[in-house]
Formats: structure tokens, C-alpha cells, sequence
């Protein structure tokens, strides 16, 4: 996975944190989960706000 694989991240994220309250969350907590993935293979550096929020929207919209 890349940080561009949203929905991909989002599923990942559900199965490895499914108590987590997802929607208030800090986006260096959700950094170090998504570079904990399995098959995660980015560059840690290439992750922004942008792509975090865009994360965090699909695991929110996941679990709905």
C-alpha cells in the first residue's frame, strides 16, 4: 500500500484498530498506525495533512 491507497488504508486501519475513536484522533497517532500496516511500503515523508484528513475520512465512512 501508498499513501494514496485511502481505502485500502482505511480497511487496514478498521481491522488492526476497531475500538478507536477514529474521528478525534491526531494525526501522529494515525501516521504511525498507517506506517505500521502490513504491506504498507511508502515513504513516511510523503504523508501530509491532506492525505491524513483524506485517511481518516474513509476509515470514518468504513465504519459507517
Amino acid at each position: 500500500m501508498k499513501w494514496s491507497d485511502t481505502l485500502d488504508i482505511a480497511i487496514a486501519l478498521e481491522e488492526a484498530h476497531p475500538g478507536v475513536d477514529n474521528v478525534n484522533l491526531r494525526y501522529t497517532d494515525l501516521h504511525r498506525w498507517v506506517m505500521a500496516l502490513d504491506g504498507f511500503d511508502d515513504d513516511p515523508a510523503k504523508s501530509n495533512e491532506k492525505i491524513l484528513e483524506a485517511i481518516q475520512m474513509a476509515w470514518i465512512d468504513e465504519r459507517d
